[in-house]
């Protein structure tokens, strides 16, 4: 029997399952049309050869980085030394106050023994003595208190002197220490400028991509490596390092893993210049914090003669360092994003080499 209220029923759920699929559609289409959505095409992947200058790019960044860091380090170094004299001279012209204060103080108590004595010299109340004895004790006594009375005032005249010269190179000092703190500010800026447009390049690459700029990097170090060791740089044998070059060594070798990062000399992270200074502290021995007053202050030695512990400077500008282990590799601190590690000595371009115990 014919049922339209059954009819009717079954014709609204139909139109329901209909609408539902249509809304399925749309909201499916909606969606695979917003941009940057995973679903999107993320292109094709770029080419080695684009890899390549990506990589070349990346590299500038974090060398300006580094040489940045390094000009960070100097003006702190320089700062803290500015800051340290400041403070001594601070306690000279402290000290030098108190003085003249003391010494005013006598010489008022000398003007008033005069003044009390009824304005005379000692001399007149000398002559006016009947007592020879007398007069020559009191002779004796002036000739005492003159002396006693120049000495006073010159050395009143010296304080004074010394405690505007303290002023005048305390001011100097301050004006130096503004300006070594305003280069530091710079160098900082200028260090997360370049970190940041390196970070904001590598980001554009997919996983794969990273992956495939690493083996990259490591396949160009390997290559720079055997050409180093075949141009005959090295000597077969290296000299023995000596007792406080086994100490850095061992030092550098303990803070493998530990990550780079500018500006830190340890214990938990390191750039490159403060692992080498801190390896040599360790050493007995105090360097310059940053790589190019290392470069600039130590002995250099011939890269034929490097033996574990010397150091080695990189690039033109002296902006990376490295120290030595023997048997062609060294250990450093690479760059942020990267670890302490042991790498081949001639990876990248040597500009020369130090040693801190010559």
């Amino acid at each position: 029997m014919w049922d339209l209220e059954s009819e009717i029923r079954g014709e609204l759920v139909n139109r329901r399952r209909s609408a539902a699929s249509a809304i399925v559609l749309v909201c499916a289409l909606a969606v695979s049309a917003v941009p940057g959505q995973a679903y999107a095409d993320p292109g094709p992947p770029r080419s080695e050869q684009r890899l390549q200058e990506v990589r070349g790019e990346i590299d500038a960044l974090y060398r300006k980085a580094g040489a940045a860091t390094d000009a960070y380090n100097l003006a702190e170094e320089r700062a803290e030394k500015q800051s340290s004299e400041v403070a001594e001279l601070t306690e000279e012209i402290t000290e030098g106050k108190k003085r003249i204060e003391e010494l005013k103080k006598r010489v008022g108590a000398e003007a008033s023994a005069r003044y009390r004595s009824g304005g005379l010299p000692p001399e007149a109340h000398l002559m006016l003595s009947d007592d020879p004895q007398h007069f020559l004790d009191g002779a004796s006594r002036i000739l005492q208190g003159q002396q006693a009375a120049k000495a006073l005032i010159a050395e009143l005249s010296r304080t004074q002197d010394d405690l505007e010269a303290y002023t005048q190179d305390a001011t100097s000092r301050l004006k130096k220490l503004e300006s070594h703190r305003e280069k530091k500010e710079a160098a900082k800026k200028e260090i997360k400028k370049q970190i940041a447009a390196a970070e904001k390049l590598e980001a554009t690459l997919e996983k794969e991509e990273r992956e495939r700029l690493l083996r990259m990097e490591q396949e160009a170090q390997r290559e720079a490596q055997t050409a180093w060791l075949d141009s005959g740089a090295l000597r077969a044998t290296g000299d023995r390092a000596t007792r406080d070059g086994e100490t850095a060594v061992a030092y550098a070798m303990a803070q493998i893993g530990k990550p780079y990062v500018w500006g830190a000399e340890g214990p938990g992270s390191f750039d490159c210049s403060g692992l080498t200074s801190q390896a040599w502290r360790a050493g007995g021995r105090v360097i310059p914090r940053t790589s190019q007053e290392q470069w600039r202050q130590l002995p250099r030695v011939d890269v034929k003669d490097m033996r574990p512990g010397d150091l080695i400077v990189y690039f033109d500008d002296a902006s990376h360092i490295g120290m030595y282990l023997g048997d062609g590799s060294m250990v450093h601190a690479p760059r942020p994003g990267r670890d302490v590690t042991v790498a081949g000595a001639g990876s990248m371009p040597i500009l020369g080499v130090v040693r801190p115990d010559k």
